[in-house]
Formats: C-alpha cells, structure tokens, sequence
C-alpha cells in the first residue's frame, strides 16, 4: 500500500492500468487497494498542484500563526473546525513550538488577506494574537517543483 500511495501522491492521474504495471498488480487489486484506503480515510481527496500566479498575478498566498486559548471541552478543536470554514481558508493545523494553529489562506489581493485576519480571524475570542507571513514565490508544493526551470534531457554534445 505504500508504494501505492506514493505513486498517487506524485501522480493522482494514473489510471489503475499503470498503476497496476507499476506496482506489478492487476488492475482489480488496485482499484480495490484505492478503495480501501478512501473506504479507511487514508486518501481524503485528489487535487490539482496549482500554479495560482501563473492564473491570477495580484492573488496572495499567506501563512497565518495564531496563538490561542484551548477551550475547556475541546481544546483546540473546536477553533480549528471554525476556522476551517471559511471559503479562503486552505489548511488548518495543530503546531508545536512558538503557536499553536497555522492557517494557510489565499486572497485576492494583500487588503483581502488583511480584512480577513482583523475581522475573522482576530475577532475569535480563543484568539490571542496573529502573525501573517506573505508567500513571495513558491518553489515547490506538495513534492511538485512549481516555478523551476524546465531542463533539457537530452544533454549537450560537444566534438
């Protein structure tokens, strides 16, 4: 199952044809593999690896720290799943160390992102502070190089 994972996790397009070349199964195994992690929680989705500034050039990506106060019957929970409810909101999670929630959120432009942290995210009781970090330019995302210069396989040739 590993090796299936990895293999989707690079290229969730494969057809379980190839996948099943690949991992020298039959394609009915790893249809039936594919299910049983979905079925068991493992795979929880497939997504595109977007390039957004090659879509839109004034969106923003942002890294969004917060410290906050754990409720009593939930902890930090019950913070996450609200945060997680809002439409710019790309991730949500649980950190050790200087914070305790990073939330990762995309905007139309800076004010977008700015509006959103004062007047959502700040106004969060259990919230005690924030700390955004704009991304400039991104390298690589999820194992994907995203903004790297294509190299020419074929080599050079010198007499």
């Amino acid at each position: 199952m590993n090796s299936l994972i990895k293999l989707l996790k690079t290229n969730a397009r494969l057809t379980n044809a190839e996948l099943a070349v690949m991992l020298g199964k039959t394609e009915q195994e790893v249809a039936e593999d594919i299910k049983k992690l979905e079925c068991d929680g493992v795979i929880k989705g497939y997504s595109a690896i977007i390039d957004e500034s090659a879509i839109d050039t004034n969106s923003v990506y942002a890294f969004i720290e917060l410290k906050v106060t754990p409720q009593s019957q939930s902890g930090f929970d019950e913070i996450a799943n609200e945060i997680s409810q809002y439409e710019q909101v790309e991730s949500v999670k649980l950190m050790s160390g200087a914070y305790d929630i990073s939330v990762a959120v995309t905007g139309g432009n800076i004010r977008d992102v700015s509006q959103f942290v004062s007047q959502k995210l700040a106004a969060i009781d259990a919230v005690q502070s924030t700390a955004t970090h704009f991304v400039l330019k991104s390298y690589k995302d999820n194992g994907i190089i995203i903004n790297g210069d294509e190299t020419d396989e074929r080599g050079m040739i010198s007499p």
